[in-house]
């Protein structure tokens, strides 16, 4: 018998309880024991709940009981998770998590810090909610050099660009639709801005390429400002907008890694993931590219990755060293305005297609109904993120307004 606690009893937390109990008899049987669920770590009580007599209110009583082998944190937010997981490693607990925050800002410590007291510190819920990524990328894929990582990592704003691709449907309202179905939370700011999708890629290349990325190291963009006519734009050139988040390790051994909207072909397999749904695209010398698909959030989705690294621990004689990755330099990543792009500009003004032609040379001009007279939208040569800015600062020298600037990629 195999006792753990599990701090913090919102959706995540109540889903691991409830899963750790109803499935209980196929939990026996992949840990090769029986395990219960001894503690509740949370602020509040919970009296009508048929599990409100396992609810304390002390982290102290988790961490002295020596019957404790692992413990989930889904409390979420840096602290006082932080210092929970810190204290719980070194008393030789392992500590399962679906607190991408955590993981994306202090993981190398955390790693670290399991490493040395012969314990596991696993993720899998941090990354695609129940869509198994974490575990295949240092495991099943091991053998791979992966050149490039990239996907849709929120749903919130896959929903939100699937209304407005699918059924016009403007930002604002789209958005607000997402809030009356419990998508997005009542303050949208890390879904739309990108702060979750960033979190989730650095975790990723973290784990892909062996060196810490921290969010403030990488360049990140929301859908705030993607328009009805950029997605019209986007299916005249042949595909859809999404946010999507990558990864990729340069010849000179730095990495690259950004969140951005960007146009992806309808011959992507990542422009049909759809609605709340995620799409993750490994590319690997020896498999080629290779796509996880699946609900990136929700209570059992989740609550689910979470028992699956509960059993791992159980499972487990010491560390999984396969599972980690060092602190990294100042330098790990590089200047993001030094990477080739091409971009899709929709300008406005009546000289923006002759000011275009003789800035970028030949173009490929695209077209939407009733698009005002002035309106010009095009796709830009390559060039570096650093040239294309200063392309667009020479466009309005010349009286042309710039309305949008979205990235075209190639998964």
């Amino acid at each position: 018998m195999e006792k753990i606690a599990v701090m913090g009893f919102g959706v995540v937390g109540s889903g691991v309880v409830e899963l750790c109990d109803k499935n209980s008899a196929s939990i026996r049987r992949r840990a090769g024991t029986d395990i219960e669920v001894k503690y509740i770590l949370d602020l509040r009580d919970f009296p009508e709940s048929s599990y409100a007599g396992m609810v304390i209110h002390d982290f102290e009583t988790i961490l002295n009981d020596p019957e404790i082998s692992v413990v989930a944190e889904v409390m979420g937010g840096m602290e006082p998770a932080f210092t929970y997981s810190k204290r719980l490693l070194s008393a030789g607990k392992s500590v399962v998590t679906s607190n991408k925050e955590l993981v994306a800002g202090k993981g190398a410590e955390l790693l670290r810090l399991a490493k040395e007291n012969n314990v596991n510190y696993l993720f899998e819920a941090s990354v695609g909610g129940g869509i198994p990524i974490i575990r295949p990328l240092h495991m099943c894929l091991a053998a791979n050099e992966i050149s490039e990582i990239a996907g849709i990592l929120n749903g919130t704003t896959n929903f939100i660009l699937t209304k407005m691709i699918r059924e016009s449907m403007p930002f604002s309202e789209a958005l607000s639709l997402a809030q009356s179905l419990g998508y997005a939370e009542r303050d949208p700011t890390a879904d739309v801005e990108g702060a979750d999708a960033c979190r989730k890629i650095c975790i990723l290349a973290s784990l892909v390429y062996g060196r810490h990325v921290y969010p403030q190291e990488v360049h990140t963009e929301g859908i705030t400002r993607v328009s009805l006519c950029d997605v019209q734009y986007a299916e005249d050139w042949g595909g859809v907008i999404k946010l999507i988040g990558r990864a990729r390790q340069l010849p000179d051994g730095r990495l690259f890694a950004m969140v951005s909207p960007a146009f992806i072909s309808h011959e992507s397999q990542l422009s049909s993931v759809d609605d709340v749904f995620n799409g993750i695209l490994v590319r690997g010398d020896a498999t080629g590219d290779v796509v996880f698909y699946g609900k990136g959030a929700g209570k059992l989705p989740t609550a689910s990755a979470v028992v699956g690294d509960i059993i791992d621990c159980v499972k487990a004689e010491g560390t999984i060293c396969s599972l980690c990755w060092a602190d990294s330099a100042a330098d790990t990543v590089c200047d993001w305005r030094q990477a080739p792009a091409v971009f899709y500009l929709c300008c406005r003004g009546r000289k923006a297609k002759a000011a275009a032609s003789a800035l970028f040379g030949e173009l490929r001009f695209l077209h939407r109904a009733e698009a005002p007279e002035e309106e010009c939208a095009f796709i830009t040569p390559e060039r570096t993120e650093a040239q294309l800015e200063e392309a667009k600062k020479q466009l309005e020298k010349e009286g042309v307004e710039l309305c949008s600037a979205i990235r075209v990629l190639d998964y």
